[in-house]
């Protein structure tokens, strides 16, 4: 009991010497770990991939394949020239959802950020143009509204949903494949019965123990999670992925755990993401941002005392700039300066991706920390 005890104390203070190893207190010892994290992470991957040397070498023929017939003339191009507007715009919103679930620590907003406005920027345009026929190019890039003539109400719901839902379910697709982690880490650690210095594991296993004891709201809620993932198997995964759910890391964790098979993890995570899910996040804004909507926020934000007019002003010049944009009037008499609120959206965004490229840096640089304090203590057994 005696050894149990000093060992668990000293794993909490490792921990706690790990979470100080960040950019602002320690700037200079965390970029040393970074950078030699980084050269470890790259020799693994290398050695990785000289292991499994035929699926690379299959991969690179693939990859010169595809490459002779983007460069050479023929009446294939047109095909190509599709499929390759088609295969990054898949990949950008795919990339975008790993980024939103992975994180490495802490994920970043995708859907506030990127996925949202654009959904939201389409309903707008659909209403303003009473149609979805955009043309293309240079939509997604810039919308504007097409030069046929339309009936005043002939949008529909289904439409805008059908317009934006290729984008969205790439979005889910990523966040999907951004839940595996866990997964792995868990089904590794049970298979190999070594016990990971990871927090949500540990956290998991500790819920496991005290199980019949747990007491507060937020134990009875993980264990509901890994007892409805546990028991129902496939129809929990989906469940629990159908539904904004903080907590579904600790569903990635139990089924690794419990070694529940990787298809049933994997498919049960994807229809619930990327299908179900998808449809309830993309609905709710669509409504959200449907015209009439729209127009009775602004009139709610006229209507408050003192400084109402003065907010209202903004969002209707902001409104306004859009209608004339996708109409592409340019040269109209309204002023095409740069409106506040998308100046102050734009700072956001930069901001998030800072925090998040230094989040990534900070996890790296614990995970070199983390390497250096296993090295010693290895040493001191070995003694």
């Amino acid at each position: 009991s005696f050894t149990d005890s000093s060992l668990s104390e000293r794993k909490r203070r490792d921990r706690e010497e790990r979470l100080n190893v960040v950019l602002w207190r320690q700037p200079l010892i965390t970029l040393q770990y970074f950078f030699l994290e980084t050269l470890i992470n790259l020799k693994e991957w290398t050695i990785k991939l000289w292991h499994r040397r035929s699926i690379l070498v299959a991969f690179l023929l693939m990859l010169a394949v595809l490459t002779a017939m983007y460069y050479i003339e023929g009446t294939h191009q047109q095909y190509v020239r599709y499929m390759e507007k088609k295969f990054f715009w898949c990949a950008y919103w795919v990339g975008l959802g790993i980024l939103s679930s992975v994180g490495l620590g802490t994920g970043l907003h995708t859907f506030l950020l990127y996925l949202g406005p654009h959904i939201a920027s389409v309903t707008l345009a659909a209403y303003e143009c009473n149609s979805v026929n955009f043309p293309e190019p240079p939509y997604p890039d810039q919308i504007i509204c097409p030069d046929e003539e339309t009936t005043e109400g002939s949008i529909s719901l289904w439409a805008i949903i059908s317009k934006v839902r290729l984008e969205a379910c790439m979005w889910g697709a990523g966040t999907a494949i951004g839940e595996l982690p866990p997964y792995f880490m868990a089904r590794a650690a049970r298979l190999s019965g070594a016990e990971p210095d990871d927090e949500e594991y540990q956290e998991f296993e500790e819920m496991l123990e005290h199980a019949e004891t747990a007491q507060d709201f937020a134990s009875r809620a993980k264990l509901a999670v890994q007892n409805l993932v546990q028991k129902v198997g496939f129809f929990g995964i989906l469940a629990c992925a159908s539904i904004p759910n903080p907590l579904f890391d600790l569903a990635g964790i139990t089924c690794g755990h419990f070694l529940v098979p990787f298809w049933t993890f994997f498919g049960a995570t994807l229809i619930g993401k990327a299908v179900i899910k998808m449809h309830i996040q993309k609905l709710f804004v669509i409504i959200t941002f449907s015209k009439h909507i729209v127009e009775q926020m602004v009139s709610l934000i006229g209507a408050i005392p003192s400084v109402g007019p003065s907010l209202q002003k903004p969002f209707q010049e902001y409104l306004e700039a859009q209608r004339i944009k996708l109409h592409h009037r340019s040269d109209s008499g309204v002023p095409q300066g740069e409106n506040w609120l998308s100046w102050m959206f734009e700072k956001l965004v930069i901001v998030m991706v800072c925090y998040f490229i230094l989040s990534i840096i900070n996890s790296m640089a614990q995970s070199y920390a983390k390497r250096l304090q296993q090295k010693m203590y290895s040493e001191e057994k070995t003694k």
